[in-house]
């Protein structure tokens, strides 16, 4: 998949930060530039803060491990908020299931961690924009290293990992879904 189209006002959180090629990112969930489907949203906004199935391929030769993120830069509090991330996926591991962002979730591979998000979570939280703030963009990606893993500290938060992976990016899979106040019901 390509990087998401720029025109359709999402802030790109990848922008200022060394471009690297792209690969093919599929969900049954989410799609590109379409809004989130119920489950995905957080428990109190109506869903089931279920992460999405995700899949990728076409990823470059090299690459050895993966990293799972999930953010959006549209939330109201100057910084963005991340809603999940995985570390250390084996590179043999090209997908994850619906609802592998569970707390303790058995569906993410061994030596995968999970990242407190901006809840202090080690889990996905779903999406659950505040009343008068209009379209989120959840940017679902799929980044690809050349090395077999990120040494971070468990309760690390997801701004951490990206600084800790930032050299070791080889390409990036991603998927834009947007959400809304009340996107759930």
């Amino acid at each position: 998949m390509s990087q998401p189209n720029p025109g359709r006002g999402a802030l790109n959180p990848y922008a200022g930060m060394r471009q690297v090629p792209s690969f093919t990112l599929t969900s049954t969930d989410i799609q590109d530039g379409e809004p989130l489907p119920a489950e995905t949203y957080g428990e109190g906004a109506g869903g089931a803060n279920q992460s999405p199935q995700l899949q990728w391929h076409g990823f470059p030769e090299e690459t050895r491990s993966f990293v799972v993120t999930c953010f959006d830069p549209d939330a109201p509090t100057g910084s963005g908020f991340w809603h999940w991330a995985v570390a250390n996926i084996p590179a043999s591991v090209t997908e994850l299931a619906a609802g592998a962002g569970a707390p303790g979730s058995e569906l993410l591979p061994a030596g995968a961690t999970t990242q407190p998000n901006e809840m202090r979570e080690p889990a996905f939280t779903g999406a659950a924009p505040p009343e008068g703030t209009g379209v989120h963009h959840y940017w679902f990606v799929v980044h690809a290293l050349d090395v077999p893993e990120i040494e971070i500290d468990p309760q690390a938060t997801p701004a951490v990992l990206g600084f800790l992976m930032r050299d070791a990016v080889i390409a990036r899979a991603i998927i834009v879904s947007t959400g809304e106040f009340g996107g759930a019901a």
